[in-house]
């Protein structure tokens, strides 16, 4: 990949699409990790206002730690770059106080981090409606496009998708040529919505790696059955085509059921 120019790309992209649509600029969650560390650089870089906010909820101090010391960075390159932090940990425990409680304890663990990532869009979107701007998602191509790693309406409910069409091995990449801080680079990837430290690799199961030579493979079309493949390899492709076909509905358009004339 070529690292340089594909930033100066993504850079004019981000600009020029806040132009058209008659923003300010941009409005970013930074939890700490890879990618909302390198979305929101993209978007510093585009000289434009460029507002980083960090929501924790019940967060792990080490997440809170690399969020606030990326902004910190950011905020001294970039003059155009401002912070907020708003502690989300009191509303998302009255929300729980009001909901009934249910017997599926899984199910329920699940919607509640998913509730969490949904608290953290309607505050991103508060604050783009006040300040005229865009919320620029943080989602990579693996995780949006191959196995649906996101919450629908939370952290998949945004403006643009800058780093949608970068893996997350192009996400590194482009993190060291900006020049990342090096907490974040070496933190091993999680979303953040457990309270814990469980990583995004314990939850779906395979490495970032595995699931991009996963993705590869489908997108190449290739027939996995006239490939040598390991027992590891087709573990993977199983987990990947398991989540693909899972989440699905999150990655198409919303279905309409269409009235035909001859009904109307």
């Amino acid at each position: 990949m070529q690292t340089v120019r594909v930033i100066d790309h993504l850079t004019s992209w981000l600009k020029d699409y806040c132009l058209r649509a008659k923003q300010d600029g941009f409005v970013v969650g930074v939890s700490g990790g890879i990618d909302s560390a390198v979305t929101s650089a993209l978007c510093a870089r585009t000289g434009l206002s460029t507002l980083c906010v960090e929501m924790p909820i019940h967060q792990a101090a080490s997440q809170v730690q690399r969020a606030q010391a990326h902004i910190t960075w950011l905020k001294a390159k970039h003059s155009n770059v401002r912070m907020e932090v708003v502690k989300l940990t009191p509303t998302f425990d009255s929300l729980v106080a009001v909901l009934p409680e249910v017997d599926n304890a899984e199910l329920t663990d699940l919607s509640l981090a998913n509730a969490r990532a949904r608290l953290r869009m309607t505050t991103l979107y508060y604050f783009a409606g006040i300040h005229r701007a865009l919320v620029a998602g943080t989602g990579n191509k693996v995780e949006d496009f191959g196995v649906g790693f996101f919450t629908k309406y939370g952290d998949g409910g945004v403006d643009l998708s800058p780093i949608a069409d970068l893996t997350k091995t192009e996400v590194y990449e482009v993190a060291k040529e900006l020049g990342i801080i090096e907490s974040i680079i070496q933190a091993k990837p999680t979303d953040g919505l457990w309270g814990d430290d469980r990583s995004d690799e314990n939850q779906i199961g395979a490495s970032y790696p595995e699931l991009e030579w996963a993705m590869d493979l489908r997108e190449r079309k290739l027939d996995p059955t006239a490939l040598d493949l390991s027992d590891r390899q087709r573990v993977v492709l199983g987990i990947f085509d398991q989540r693909n076909a899972a989440n699905r509905h999150k990655m198409e358009p919303i279905p309409v059921c269409v009235i035909h004339a001859d009904l109307r």
